[in-house]
């Protein structure tokens, strides 16, 4: 029995690992952040979406918005300081979404400010996030 449940822990993990086939006629947006950092899709068009890894969109023009999870450096604060949690909400405007399009949401920060960008499969920057609010979001 141990051995039987040993043995099934792989498909399982992976199982839940796995993200829909990706729609043709839809465009598919990746989120990329750091390790120590966390990027959450939140909503298309102002509708809050089942999965919080990935968007799949309509061809045309969408709002992207996304939750971003990040610490500030120490360095960034004061010699007496701990790290300090921060997440704040991006909005991403973008116009020419393409049917098989993939796109990549990338994430960073800079001291205090976030920074979300949209990519398009050849790695060109196309849309730049617009911050919302930070503290409790």
């Amino acid at each position: 029995m141990h051995r039987l449940m040993l043995s099934s822990l792989p498909v399982l993990l992976a199982g839940c690992s796995l993200l829909p086939r990706h729609d043709p006629g839809q465009a598919w947006v990746n989120l990329s952040s750091a390790e120590h950092e966390q990027l959450q899709a939140l909503q298309v068009d102002e509708k809050p979406l089942d999965d919080d890894r990935f968007f799949q969109v309509s061809p045309g023009q969408h709002e992207l918005q996304v939750r971003f999870q990040f610490e500030v450096d120490p360095s960034n604060i004061g010699p007496q300081s701990e790290a300090l949690p921060r997440t704040c909400l991006l909005t991403i405007d973008y116009a020419d979404f393409a049917a098989g399009g993939t796109y990549r949401l990338e994430a960073d920060s800079f001291g205090f400010r976030p920074l979300v960008q949209l990519y398009d499969a050849q790695g060109r920057k196309l849309a730049r996030g617009r911050e919302g609010r930070c503290g409790e979001v």
